[in-house]
């Protein structure tokens, strides 16, 4: 992990390509350097930039979406 500009912990490219196929969203808004209040308010307004998918109730970003947006893996995956 690295701290980003607000002195927060992001994760490196190469730890978000080792993440399960699907993330909590707070892990998702800390891979994109953006607060966990930011993230939710993205989500709640249809606005984040990542894909979504809801399982059993709950929000899961996609973590293929994350690397794309990133700029860690080659296609699209939104």
């Amino acid at each position: 992990m690295s701290k980003n500009a607000q002195g927060t912990e992001s994760p490196t490219l190469d730890e978000i390509k080792r993440w399960p196929a699907t993330v909590a969203p707070r892990k998702a808004g800390a891979a994109l350097g953006i607060s966990r209040s930011y993230t939710y308010e993205l989500i709640k307004g249809g606005k984040f930039p990542a894909r979504l998918i809801r399982v059993g109730g709950k929000t899961r970003v996609v973590t293929a979406s994350i690397l794309n947006l990133l700029g860690g893996e080659e296609g699209s995956a939104a």
